[in-house]
């Protein structure tokens, strides 16, 4: 494809949706994971913040959202992927890239005015850690560009009274979240952990606050990602569904 970067390639992620990827760009279990999680309504208004190449609006669309759909990255070459993404896919006007900073995304997008909004945000604190070799690794693990304060804070300003804002994340990073959403009135109603196997401690955990909510948090069984032979859960085989077909 001629529009095509030479280190980008298209993963077909089933239903005539693609999403283009590269180097700098591409995703992970993680987020099909909180896609899923999210569980977006066909007439949810909904945005992702920090959506690198698209992946969770592109997967929303392919599961049937009719609204308005944005996906939100500091990063110009993300925007760049998601909209060529849309390209690819034929998608109608519904979906909207948007190049901007999470911190101040009341200038781009409307307060109160969106009933889900998700993000998979750096998992590593500034200054921890080995920091990653490019710019646009740094910006997706670490937090150089927002802090877990600065996402929830994000998220809160755009979601109306009863929105849900859905994100994941290290459990070690579990006390800094529920408190950042409840210091911004978001609160928590369910989590998931995230397991290899059934002996294994999580490695990640998915959790949904809702704006205005009473308190009231319930624990999910936990996602187990593997089988007793190393193999896709049939939960997990359920969740990335035709992805995996079409690409396995």
């Amino acid at each position: 494809m001629e529009f095509m970067n030479v280190d980008e390639f298209v993963e077909t992620l089933g239903k005539g949706v693609s999403v283009l990827c590269s180097s700098d760009h591409g995703f992970g279990t993680d987020a099909i994971l909180l896609a899923n999680f999210s569980g977006i309504k066909s007439r949810d208004i909904a945005c992702d913040m920090g959506t690198g190449c698209g992946i969770i609006p592109l997967l929303w669309l392919r599961d049937g959202a009719k609204n308005d759909i944005y996906g939100v990255d500091i990063q110009e070459r993300a925007i760049d992927q998601f909209t060529k993404s849309i390209e690819l896919s034929g998608f109608p006007s519904n979906v909207h890239p948007v190049l901007h900073d999470l911190r101040e995304i009341e200038k781009v997008l409307s307060k109160g005015s969106f009933n889900l909004v998700t993000m998979n945000p750096p998992y590593k604190e500034a200054g921890t850690g080995i920091m990653s070799e490019t710019t646009a690794d740094q910006i997706a693990r670490h937090e150089t560009m927002c802090t877990i304060n600065d996402v929830v804070k994000a998220g809160a300003t755009l979601l109306n009274f009863g929105g849900r804002f859905c994100m994941c994340h290290r459990p070690e990073r579990l006390c800094d979240v529920i408190c950042a959403m409840r210091e911004y009135g978001l609160e928590p109603k369910r989590i998931r952990f995230v397991q290899k196997r059934p002996d294994t401690a999580p490695w990640l955990f998915l959790i949904e606050g809702k704006k205005g909510a009473k308190p009231h948090l319930t624990v999910m069984p936990p996602l187990i990602i593997q089988d007793e032979n190393g193999n896709n859960s049939k939960e997990l085989d359920g969740i990335i569904g035709e992805y995996a077909e079409r690409n396995s």
